[in-house]
């Protein structure tokens, strides 16, 4: 990869990562919704400029007011983003309009598609997509408005495939939108020439595919409401399922006594799909502990309150209610210290170094004493060793050792053993956290320190010194190729490595940007 293309891949990750996923779909969907704007005063799109405008008002306010009230009510805290996520995405795929009845249906949708988030909610977790809920609701009953999905016009496919492309790049969900619309458009052309045949008619496959890629709403759908994470089961595969589920049902419109199985509406099939998948809600963790485990990383244990289930290296996302939360809000994804078998001692760990502007969450979590509740609202990733006993390759910078010693510890438990090796990246020896741990597993471990650890165990080495790149994990780990690689750190390690890690087996990574 070309230096300058690193150096910007690099400055755009971390601007990505200095956002919150609210706050970035929600500058992505402004964006694109002043784009729909000036589109409208030159007659481009359908809907009207003060239609838009109206509309966007009205929706605004109702979901914004509906909950303020409820979270009032449960004594949540209110993340104006997540209303006007919300209102954005119904405006653009329900009919804007000014009359009295569009402006009533509109409100009525807006309304429906905050309360379901509450109620209609699995332990603290919605089931539905609120906006796919409130649309498909007021389209069915026919009360005002109905879903137009004027989103889907080829002026503005440009525009929604680069906003979409960085949403799906900051939460990674860009496979699973591949594979929803892949089987999306195949099905909508399959369906095309099945109809064409049946009538006779003679079958145009570049017609055919231009309609279901620039004139449909795929992608607007897959990149900003199928790839909603509180929605989504919290494994790959199963993510790939039901983002196939949705494609084939938003590509082929089933006809259901007399109600059309449209795109918001397959989004709600896919949505049960998924709640089936992960039919398991927020559990309730009681802080027993916290410690420093390095100068500027502290560890924090919880005892868990009810059934949590998570696989060595998974993450959790953890919530921390407190008055006036930033941009970023309340919640923030941690990798889990702890393995499996520890269960119901369960740990994390987090830099806790000197900011001078720490986030509202990281004063909020630094506040949190001994016996204080919060709660995780669930477990995902993939980043999982593979079955078998393939030979495995960890590499980890600073306190994104976390999801390795769950591993290594799991492995300990369990019994197993494994050819390991943990390439382990720090600034200083005694920012190595995890020691101790890490050094009754037996795994192998080579430490790139500036300066030489005191007393390391028998089976660690000290790299010398110098900076790792990827000329010396090839020296350190000539059998690269023949094992599965595995990288937790931030995103200019990974791109500093990417020469040499694409040699392994096989690579997994898990890149972060503090919290």
């Amino acid at each position: 990869m070309p230096t300058s293309l690193t150096a910007a891949r690099q400055r755009v990750l971390a601007v990505l990562g200095a956002l919150s996923m609210y706050r970035l779909v929600l500058f992505s969907l402004i964006a694109l919704a002043v784009v729909a704007l000036g589109l409208s005063f030159f007659g481009l799109v359908s809907p009207a400029p003060l239609d838009i405008v109206v509309s966007f008002a009205v929706l605004g306010a109702v979901i914004s007011a509906v909950d303020a009230g409820a979270q009032r009510i449960l004594r949540l805290p209110w993340r104006i983003e997540s209303s006007l996520v919300t209102a954005l995405i119904l405006l653009f795929v329900l009919q804007p309009g000014i009359e009295p009845a569009t402006i009533g249906g509109l409100a009525l949708a807006g309304a429906l598609a905050s309360v379901s988030k509450y109620l209609i909610a699995w332990r603290g977790r919605h089931i539905f997509n609120p906006a796919a809920f409130g649309a498909a609701v007021v389209t069915i009953v026919g009360i005002g408005t109905f879903s137009a999905w004027w989103v889907g016009t080829p002026l503005l496919f440009a525009p929604v495939a680069v906003f979409g492309l960085v949403v799906l790049w900051r939460t990674e969900k860009m496979r699973v939108v591949l594979v929803f619309l892949v089987v999306a458009i195949a099905v909508s052309t399959l369906r095309q020439f099945v109809q064409t045949s049946q009538g006779g008619l003679p079958f145009d496959l570049a017609q055919s595919l231009s309609f279901a890629v620039l004139q449909s709403p795929y992608l607007f759908l897959g990149a900003f409401m199928l790839s909603e994470p509180l929605t989504l089961p919290p494994r790959r595969w199963q993510q790939l399922c039901v983002a196939a589920v949705v494609g084939v049902l938003a590509g082929w419109p089933l006809l259901i006594g007399g109600v059309t199985l449209g795109q918001e509406r397959a989004l709600l099939i896919g949505n049960l799909v998924a709640f089936a998948f992960a039919l398991r809600g927020s559990v309730r963790l009681t802080l027993v502990s916290r410690e420093f485990v390095t100068p500027t990383a502290q560890e924090l244990t919880f005892r868990a309150q009810g059934r949590l289930k998570f696989l060595p290296g998974q993450y959790l996302e953890l919530d921390v209610p407190h008055r006036r939360p930033d941009a970023r809000g309340t919640r923030r994804e941690f990798s889990i210290v702890s393995a499996p078998g520890d269960l119901p001692t369960l740990r994390i760990a987090y830099k806790d170094g000197d900011q001078k502007h720490p986030s509202s969450y990281k004063r909020a979590l630094a506040a949190a004493a001994p016996g204080a509740t919060l709660a995780v609202t669930g477990t995902w990733g993939d980043f999982v060793l593979p079955r078998g006993d393939a030979p495995v390759l960890m590499v980890a910078a600073g306190i994104g050792v976390t999801p390795f010693v769950s591993q290594l510890r799991q492995l300990q438990i369990a019994g197993e053993t494994r050819d390991v090796v943990l390439v382990y990246v720090a600034a200083e020896a005694s920012e190595l956290a995890f020691r101790d741990e890490l050094a009754a597993t037996g795994a192998r471990v080579v430490v790139f320190t500036r300066d030489e650890p005191a007393r390391l165990p028998a089976h660690w080495t000290w790299a010398g010194g110098v900076r790792l790149d990827a000329e010396g994990l090839d020296r350190e780990v000539p059998d690269l190729h023949s094992r599965h690689a595995f990288i937790s750190g931030p995103p200019r390690l990974i791109a500093d490595l990417a020469p040499a890690l694409q040699k392994a087996r096989s690579l997994t990574t898990d890149a972060f940007a503090g919290y």
